[in-house]
């Protein structure tokens, strides 16, 4: 499966008891459609939880705003709440990351050097 989405904060590297990195993280995904009878567009806002466990490093490019392109396959956790209700929640397992805009990269990130050589106009963009 793939999606494209925005990160809702900046990704979370956590250590296993067997030194084994995961990078957490959150993406939003919008979208919008007119209800019949209706000119007004309704704006739908999906969260999703992704998990990243192949290179721990990309971490640093996941912050906040970055759009990014996610490949994987989807996970569901069903569980019973404190309150004594069914619950469950969407997880993205995801294999690939492509980055394809940032909110702004850190400045100690040698991404940073290079980002004027790849940029491209905004009137270039397929979306």
């Amino acid at each position: 499966m793939e999606m494209t989405a925005r990160l809702t904060g900046d990704a979370k590297i956590s250590t296993l008891k067997n030194d084994k990195q995961v990078v957490n993280f959150s993406v939003a995904i919008n979208d919008s459609y007119k209800a019949k009878g209706s000119s007004e567009p309704t704006k739908v806002v999906t969260y999703v939880q992704c998990d990243y466990w192949v290179n721990p490093g990309v971490a640093q490019y996941l912050t906040k705003g970055t759009l990014v392109e996610l490949q994987g396959r989807v996970g569901v956790n069903a569980y019973i709440g404190k309150d004594g209700e069914a619950k469950a929640t969407l997880t993205f397992h995801v294999n690939t990351i492509k980055l394809h805009g940032s909110a702004g990269v850190k400045n100690d990130s040698p991404v940073k050097a290079n980002a004027e050589a790849v940029a491209v106009p905004a009137d270039d963009l397929p979306f």
